[in-house]
């Protein structure tokens, strides 16, 4: 019998005007936030923190790429990896 050992590497960057840049996507879609919010698997009042740049500890990578999806964006998020 074997044990697998994991490392989880946590990697973050600054993305300055984030929350800019999903509310002036947002802006250009026609559906209301719930729905936007909805479909990324977050709240409506999540959502708007992350327009305000709110969010304490940051947000999840996965999240930022379900919102570019959604609004067909790209925020031009880079890890450089």
């Amino acid at each position: 019998m074997t044990v697998k050992v994991r490392r989880i590497v946590k990697q973050e960057v600054d993305i300055p005007g984030l929350g800019y840049q999903i509310k002036k996507a947002r802006e250009a879609d026609d559906r209301p936030v719930t729905e936007l919010a909805k479909t990324v698997g977050i709240s409506r009042n999540y959502w708007y923190q992350l327009e305000a740049e709110a969010v304490l500890g940051g947000v999840a990578e996965d999240t930022i790429k379900k919102i570019e999806k959604v609004l067909n964006a790209d925020f031009g998020i880079d890890f450089d990896d």
